[in-house]
């Protein structure tokens, strides 16, 4: 019977996993397939510029060269494109003059890597113009030559490759805000997901419902990784783009949004293991449930205004009625156990209190004294 048990548990923790992961891969994949569609595009115009304008037989680093400097990045700058493709030039254009001046081998490519490197660090200080000169020269050297092409044919094709990318990234500008606006949503939803699952627990004093959310709370750790990282780009993006320098104080502000939030599913998630083992220990905890309910009300709020980009309102007066109510006494008067896990709320609501645009100080202040 145990082992039966155990066995359902287990896989009720894959099926939570795999669900998390599902919904993450459905997020990445509507938030790029309209970059990879363009990319490949892209790919496919340089291309046929490659065969059928110029002439080329196999214009094979043409697409390369596009589909390197676009990708499936929503960081399409015209810096940022320009570094890759001008790399790609670079590669291509040593490795045809090493090549068709000492022809190749071991040594050859050495030399053409570390000459197509230095050149790259001496024009940009980013590693990406560098890192793609060195790959691109070590496949001109390591490919044989096609027949019949010019000396630098190949190096006309990663121009036209490189040109074609720029001008996509020229003619699709790209709000730099909608991509973190939608992995913000979707990663406070999950915080969300997580408070409703361990509220439920408790009120049905449910050790397994309390499992089920502290798993969902690890499998969405990638999502707030990402929803971060995107951020930061972005600002980064907004600092140095002057179309997008107006956006810069919301993409900022999202920065350390992902922070707070990246710290409450972390309380989220201590709060759960300890939940659990309140629940299997006989306590019972309704108004914590409750509380818990009304916090993840309060981060649906917050998902929709980060998803849209307007003010949290909503969320901030329901997150201050939460707080002012989280009186471990008055909660679980007697019972320590509990009083812990209204300890570990208070924390989580201060850090949501903040993601709401309150002052620190006043987010500590709308708690009950101790």
């Amino acid at each position: 019977m145990g082992a039966a048990a155990s066995s359902l548990r287990g896989s009720a923790a894959v099926r939570v996993l795999v669900a998390s992961r599902v919904r993450a891969g459905r997020a990445r994949v509507r938030a790029s397939w309209a970059f990879v569609l363009q990319a490949s595009v892209a790919a496919g115009v340089a291309y046929a510029i490659g065969r059928y304008v110029f002439g080329h037989e196999l214009p094979f680093f043409a697409p390369v060269s596009a589909w390197i400097a676009l990708g499936f990045s929503r960081d399409r700058s015209v810096r940022r494109v320009a570094e890759l493709a001008a790399g790609v030039a670079i590669g291509v254009a040593a490795g045809d003059l090493v090549v068709h001046v000492i022809g190749s081998g071991a040594w050859q490519m050495a030399l053409v890597l570390f000459l197509s490197a230095l050149l790259g660090r001496f024009l940009d200080a980013g590693p990406m113009l560098t890192t793609q000169a060195g790959v691109q020269a070590i496949v001109i050297v390591g490919l044989p030559s096609i027949p019949g092409a010019g000396p630098f044919s190949r190096w006309v094709d990663a121009l036209i490759g490189g040109g074609v990318a720029l001008a996509v990234a020229l003619l699709t500008p790209t709000d730099p805000r909608r991509h973190p606006r939608r992995l913000a949503r979707a990663a406070a939803e999950e915080l969300a997901g997580v408070l409703q699952g361990v509220s439920r627990g408790l009120a049905r004093r449910s050790g397994d419902d309390i499992g089920a959310a502290l798993l969902t709370g690890r499998a969405s750790q990638p999502a707030l990784d990402e929803w971060r990282s995107a951020a930061s780009s972005a600002a980064e993006l907004a600092r140095l783009a002057p179309a997008h320098r107006r956006h810069r104080p919301e993409l900022e502000r999202m920065v350390l949004t992902a922070v707070l939030l990246d710290r409450a599913m972390r309380n989220a998630r201590v709060l759960a293991r300890r939940a659990r083992r309140t629940v299997a220990d006989g306590h019972d905890a309704p108004a914590l449930a409750d509380a818990l309910a009304s916090t993840a009300g309060a981060v649906e709020e917050l998902a929709d205004a980060l998803g849209t980009g307007a003010p949290p309102r909503a969320a901030r007066e329901r997150l201050l009625t939460v707080a002012a109510s989280l009186d471990p006494h008055a909660l679980a008067p007697g019972d320590w156990q509990v009083q812990s896990l209204v300890l570990l709320l208070r924390s989580l609501v201060v850090d949501l209190l903040e993601a709401a645009d309150v002052p620190p100080a006043e987010a500590r202040d709308a708690l009950p004294e101790l």
